[in-house]
């Protein structure tokens, strides 16, 4: 076994702030035509199903289909490479997303996109479980996904801006090419860390394809938790990939108030309650482990009146004051999620762990959530016009009340799951 290098807290800590940028061009990257699909819409008359094929399922079915196989690759090479060939891709094909003159070319940018981020989050999630031990994974899991919605804060904020005064072209050239630069501090910065660096076991064997897919498998924790993950990123997606649309028809502001109001609102909202949902779970999970999976059940039975509000208000600042709760409470759930995940697999296993989640996650959610919003609001305009997006909205109150009882189900196992990882 390779020898464990001893590395300082604070590179530690640098480290978990370099791959938490990487994480937020992720998301600055991915959600940026999210502020611009109105402006985008107009110029190359798209329908809301097209916008929402281009916000959702073709991003998320090369992303999810392309990560299992790279985060394979990963568990068995360098990890730090691959985040930093992906980032340059990603960033690039971001850029290229200015010159589409048409819906197919669009599509095809965005497919680049997801391709490059394919290698982004389950090599980085492995490299953090490397450098924090099991009782500071959570929360350093939960600080690494802020880069979302510090992704979301600076991507709406300049996306919005850029838009209304230079349009959605130069936002993608913008956005996308100081990625490029980002790409290469990672290379020659982080170190990649011995895998098992932070566990406690001494040699790591070898697992197969097949083997880790049986080991997931046949843990009803993670079976649970990772559908519960998809159908509460079906909500999150749902809404949030259709919240600037909802904003601009319903209650008339521009986009560059939009960017700005959704940038503050789901940036912090989204960073806080990102940060508390591992902080929380390290926190009080140590005492009952079922604390990591009851923490996302708390936090979706309490965002039920401010997702209400939010729909159906009619002033805008009381809606953005309630977007800015239910983006917080919304997020509590990733962090505990990803170490709930680590926790049942050993070091090798565990970039195709995230990938497999990611899998559920982002089908389900980035996916189908976007889509089906999308699809639903077209069907509803005859009846409500541009109100036809408040009313899609409602559907998603069925899957949030699925994952919820997954999510609890998840937590009755979870202890006996993980007796069963350490036995083994």
């Amino acid at each position: 076994m390779t020898e464990k290098t001893i590395y300082s807290n604070r590179y530690k800590g640098y480290v978990l702030l370099v791959l938490t940028g990487v994480y937020t061009f992720n998301f600055i990257d991915r959600q940026i035509l999210v502020i611009l699909q109105e402006s985008i819409k107009a110029e190359l008359g798209l329908s809301d199903t097209q916008l929402g094929l281009l916000t959702g399922l073709t991003f998320a079915l090369f992303y999810v289909t392309l990560g299992i196989p790279i985060a394979r690759m990963a568990d068995r090479s360098n990890r730090r490479n691959i985040v930093a060939w992906s980032l340059g891709i990603w960033s690039l094909m971001t850029a290229v997303s200015g010159l589409a003159t048409n819906f197919v070319q669009l599509l095809l940018a965005r497919v680049g996109v997801g391709i490059g981020e394919a290698g982004g989050s389950p090599p980085s999630h492995s490299i953090i479980s490397d450098y924090f031990p099991p009782e500071k994974r959570a929360t350093a899991l939960s600080v690494y996904s802020t880069g979302i919605y510090i992704g979301i804060l600076f991507g709406y904020l300049a996306g919005g801006w850029i838009d209304e005064f230079f349009g959605w072209r130069t936002a993608f050239f913008v956005i996308g090419l100081p990625g490029l630069a980002y790409a290469l501090l990672l290379l020659f910065t982080v170190k990649e860390p011995v895998k098992g660096q932070s566990d406690k076991s001494a040699e790591i064997e070898e697992t197969s394809f097949i083997e880790v897919f049986k080991i997931l498998f046949s843990k009803r924790t993670f079976v649970y938790v990772s559908l519960a993950c998809g159908l509460h990123t079906f909500t999150v997606y749902g809404v949030g990939n259709w919240f600037a649309p909802f904003l601009a028809r319903v209650h008339g502001m521009s986009i560059g108030t939009i960017g700005t109001w959704m940038g503050l609102t789901v940036g912090f909202g989204g960073i806080i309650g990102t940060f508390a949902g591992g902080y929380l779970a390290d926190r009080y999970g140590s005492k009952n482990v079922k604390m990591y999976l009851l923490i996302p059940v708390i936090a979706g039975i309490a965002v039920i009146p401010f997702s209400i509000a939010q729909f159906f208000h009619g002033n805008s600042t009381f809606v953005l004051v309630m977007h800015f709760f239910t983006a917080l409470l919304t997020a509590l759930y990733l962090g505990p999620s990803i170490a709930v995940t680590h926790n049942l697999v050993n070091a090798k296993m565990r970039a195709l762990a995230s990938a497999v989640l990611f899998f559920f996650l982002n089908l389900i959610g980035l996916g189908l959530g976007p889509l089906t919003i999308g699809f639903l609001s077209d069907m509803l305009a005859p009846t409500y016009g541009a109100e036809s997006l408040r009313y899609a909205f409602c559907f998603t109150f069925i899957p949030s009340a699925i994952a919820l009882v997954l999510f609890y189900m998840a937590s009755n196992h979870y202890e006996d799951d993980i007796d069963d990882t350490v036995k083994g």
